[in-house]
């Protein structure tokens, strides 16, 4: 029996129906402690029984992209560790990857309370925390310590994010800001210029303005680490194409395919209990299974454009093994979750790759590397 999915979340979600963002800051809380005893018991004996019933090893699951050794393609999506306190924990829930942040360049609380809400009847939650954070330094701090006293066992990604004090058109030199003081502490970055909930951040998907900023990291980026960008699933397919011709000029790592939607049309929920509003008189981003069929769309669209050379990391709505299969066939060499983990509990991990190992298994496949851009290339 799956404790979380029969017990666990009924009572968080429906009986005592917690404060999401509560009870997101005492998981973190939690996690922090974890990662930050992991060596001392009881947290060494917690994390080792994490570690033998969430994770699955196995050769075929294993991928090196851009310089960096993945044990598995499932990754913890950005905005669940906001400021990067439970890096060294994140394998023993299963993933191959983790990513942190979004972090800004000058500490912010983000949007007023309340402001995340979950949509069960969707299976989606809407947020619009506005990159609430510590900041770049506290975070560089924080990483530079854990690196020194519990180095992660899988590649830790940065979410990079503007600060909201900062006007758009100096945006390049505040990405930039941040990169200089955590260039050496994560293993890949991502612009961030795709989430709703800070005012005019989109605008710098425009061709122009994302120029600037791409140029800036890349002329500081003397250790060549790998940089993302992460886009929106509200964006036309014109708009797409400029910006894998600017992955392609500035050389960036890849493309996170996507951040959350503004889109409403759908949706079941008709009331938001803690407002009363609807969904659509609510601002903010929506996540989870109303975005999952646009993400994958563009994966495949990206994928057809660049002819499968640049690499796609696909969020949005993973809940089943089917749905990250979907998005790795349709080009993503690595997938993320977040929404779909919150619902479905830390089993979900084992139980994603139990069935992308049964994938493999199926299609005659000798590792997952070689099931990337699968359904586009069968249909040529």
């Amino acid at each position: 029996m799956d404790i979380y999915q029969a017990l666990i979340r009924p009572f968080f979600f429906d009986l005592l129906d917690t404060d999401p963002e509560w009870l997101h800051y005492s998981t973190i809380r939690s996690l922090s402690w974890l990662a930050n005893n992991k060596h001392r018991p009881p947290a060494s004996w917690i994390a080792k029984r994490l570690q033998n019933s969430l994770s699955i090893t196995d050769k075929s699951l294993e991928q090196t992209l851009f310089g960096l050794n993945f044990p598995n393609p499932v990754g913890l999506g950005a905005g669940f560790d906001k400021d990067g306190v439970a890096t060294s924990i994140w394998s023993s829930f299963g993933f191959g990857f983790a990513e942190v942040g979004t972090v800004t360049f000058v500490a912010q609380p983000g949007n007023p309370l309340p402001r995340l809400f979950r949509l069960p009847l969707d299976k989606a939650a809407l947020n619009r925390m506005g990159f609430n954070n510590s900041g770049a330094a506290a975070m560089a701090a924080r990483l530079a310590a854990c690196k020194q006293q519990f180095p992660p066992a899988i590649p830790i990604g940065i979410n990079l994010g503007k600060s909201k004090v900062t006007p758009l058109e100096a945006a390049a030199e505040d990405y930039l800001n941040s990169f200089r003081l955590l260039k050496e502490l994560g293993d890949y970055f991502v612009v961030n210029v795709s989430s709703p909930n800070t005012p005019g951040l989109r605008s710098l998907q425009d061709a122009t303005m994302l120029s600037s900023i791409l140029a800036a990291l890349q002329t500081e980026n003397n250790t060549q680490k790998p940089i993302f960008v992460k886009i929106a699933p509200d964006l036309e397919w014109e708009a797409i194409a400029d910006i894998i011709s600017l992955a392609q000029t500035y050389q960036l790592a890849g493309i996170i395919a996507t951040n959350t939607t503004i889109r409403r049309d759908g949706l079941k929920t008709q009331v938001i209990a803690k407002t009363g509003k609807s969904p659509q008189e609510e601002a903010g981003g929506i996540s989870g299974m109303p975005v999952r069929d646009r993400s994958t769309e563009i994966i495949r669209f990206i994928w057809q454009q660049t002819q499968g050379k640049i690499p796609i990391i696909g969020v949005g709505g993973i809940f089943t093994p089917e749905d990250a299969w979907e998005k790795i066939t349709a080009g993503a060499c690595l997938v993320q979750v977040y929404t779909g983990w919150i619902y479905s509990g830390p089993l979900m991990i084992r139980g994603i790759l139990e069935g992308l190992l049964a994938k493999l298994e199926q299609t005659g496949l000798n590792s997952i590397s070689q099931a990337v851009g699968l359904e586009v290339k069968s249909t040529k």
